[in-house]
């Protein structure tokens, strides 16, 4: 009875300790140096089974110094003489320096005018240590300015710093929970025990991917690049005039009106009328055979009292 109880304390104890919430590190003050290179979000390429991203900015916690992580991604909107192409160049620079493609899309368009032109979107990973290379070389492929360009930066260190305090509590409530399992004796004490080691255990794998996640977002930095062809970003001519403001926006709106009233005209002239022709002309004769008819009827009907 008295094994019976340490057991259940025991096992009481031990998911209180899983389900705890892992301390917060306390942050300690960092020179302003690497303070700027930590925003700047450099961190050499590094093999994933290795937790090592060399920053020199580090904070302190109650397990000692841990390397600042931080995520960067990108976004820019470019204009090209030839969109398809610069979208596979771009994906080309990617393997190239050992990132990867993460999605591709290449498509038609109709601007105001009503002319088809094909615009792309494509989203990259490279290396965050060459984050500023790849847009240079990515800004190098257009011959205009960026239409717009964004970078963020994540610093996730806390939060990656907590996970992994959370996975050693984990790991140790887990070599606990095997230890119970073989000195318990009863069948339900080891079902329960058993429960009990499947949670950790999920836990600890839900864990390991969170960690993973960050690692791999810090090592690699996302680009999404919008593709436009140059024809979208042409200005409105008019016999050499280029009409810019509110007097551009009034004589598109003109020239989009008087489209659809040609467009109109040639449904109206090719479609509507045959359609109405066809259908309208033999009710037409029906009806005018019918009315013909029925005119000769009350000529017969007048003409036989008077015989």
């Amino acid at each position: 009875m008295i094994k019976r109880i340490f057991f259940i304390i025991s096992l009481f104890t031990l998911i209180l300790a899983a389900c705890s919430p892992a301390a917060s590190p306390a942050e300690a003050p960092f020179d302003g140096d690497a303070s700027r290179e930590a925003a700047g979000g450099a961190m050499p390429e590094a093999p994933m089974e290795e937790a090592a991203f060399d920053s020199s900015d580090e904070f302190q916690s109650g397990n000692g110094a841990v390397e600042r992580l931080v995520i960067k991604n990108a976004s820019l909107d470019i204009v090209v003489a030839d969109t398809p192409e610069t979208m596979d160049a771009i994906g080309r620079m990617a393997e190239e320096m050992g990132g990867f493609i993460v999605t591709a899309n290449l498509y038609q368009s109709q601007l105001a005018s009503g002319v088809e032109i094909p615009r792309a979107s494509i989203t990259i990973r490279v290396p965050a240590t060459r984050l500023d290379e790849a847009l240079e070389r990515i800004e190098a492929r257009s011959d205009r300015p960026v239409e717009n360009k964004t970078i963020n930066s994540q610093d996730v260190t806390q939060e990656y710093t907590d996970l992994q305090s959370r996975l050693r509590n984990l790991e140790a409530t887990e070599a606990q929970l095997m230890r119970i399992m073989e000195d318990a004796n009863r069948t339900e004490d080891v079902l329960r025990v058993y429960n009990e080691l499947t949670r950790v255990r999920e836990e600890i794998e839900v864990t390991k991917g969170r960690i993973q996640y960050f690692e791999q977002s810090a090592r690699l930095s996302s680009i999404t690049v919008n593709i436009l062809p140059e024809e979208a970003v042409q200005p409105l001519s008019v016999g050499g005039w280029q009409p810019v403001g509110d007097a551009r926006d009034a004589i598109q709106a003109l020239i989009n009106g008087l489209q659809i009233l040609a467009k109109a005209a040639i449904w109206l002239g090719l479609f509507l009328i045959p359609i109405l022709v066809v259908i309208l002309l033999p009710l037409y004769l029906i009806v005018r055979a019918l009315l013909r008819w029925r005119a000769r009827r009350k000529e017969r009907q007048a003409a036989q009292p008077a015989s």
